[in-house]
């Protein structure tokens, strides 16, 4: 079975197949449509085969569908039939959760991606459940307003890094986990990363979007169930 594996990010959406090893991608951003994104990557993988399709969506999901429309990009998500539009049968995953899903190694991990946005997952021995931290109140705003793209532009790098040590530092003992994985692209923008973190890799949101189809299985509340013993390739 040949998946293709489709990371919707707020300024590029991503593509891969899992029989290839070099991704494309072309631009998304403020006012960018479901519709747009289906367009996209049809003329992106005219020349590309596949059987089934993952889609890795920068917002809440439950039950293989979008529930709100993503905060950084354009409206009409919710509704759309991508498997129809797509001509395959899909699975569709929030973006952080399709990363954190190919980077575990086991035990307790938070995942973080540091991008647009603050993506967020939690694995906790094998059961994946996506989060929208970044949306909870911190400070004068959100966390959001302060580790993503728009607290970068406004606090600049040095103190955009302390803000991002101290919101880790805050998740690491809400939520007792034993290791947190950082992606997302601005992670490059880290000079040292705080206790207890490791660098993820975009790369594994392609491995999660495989592990979706040979591994993942929803519980009754929409997580996904996942060997807690594998590593991330």
């Amino acid at each position: 079975m040949v998946i293709l594996v489709i990371d919707v990010g707020g300024t590029h959406v991503k593509l891969r197949l899992s029989t290839e090893p070099e991704p494309r991608k072309f631009d998304s951003g403020a006012g960018f449509s479901a519709q747009q994104m289906v367009e996209g990557v049809l003329r992106e993988t005219h020349d590309w085969s596949y059987d089934v399709v993952s889609i890795g969506y920068p917002g809440p999901v439950l039950h293989n569908r979008p529930v709100a429309e993503p905060a950084n990009m354009g409206k009409g998500w919710v509704a759309f039939d991508f498997q129809q539009a797509l001509s395959k049968p899909v699975k569709i995953i929030n973006d952080a959760a399709m990363q954190a899903l190919g980077s575990y190694d086991g035990g307790r991990m938070l995942f973080l991606g540091l991008g647009t946005g603050l993506g967020s997952a939690l694995i906790a021995e094998g059961l994946l459940q996506p989060m929208e931290l970044g949306h909870l109140p911190y400070r004068k705003g959100t966390f959001e307003d302060y580790v993503g793209l728009r607290g970068l532009k406004r606090l600049g790098t040095k103190k955009w890094r302390k803000r991002v040590f101290d919101v880790v530092e805050r998740m690491i003992a809400a939520l007792e986990v034993e290791y947190v994985v950082i992606g997302g692209g601005n992670v490059e923008l880290l000079n040292e990363l705080p206790p207890k973190c490791r660098k993820g890799d975009n790369a594994n949101a392609f491995v999660g979007g495989v592990r979706l189809w040979d591994e993942g299985k929803p519980d009754p509340s929409g997580a996904m169930i996942i060997p807690p013993t594998k590593g991330a390739n």
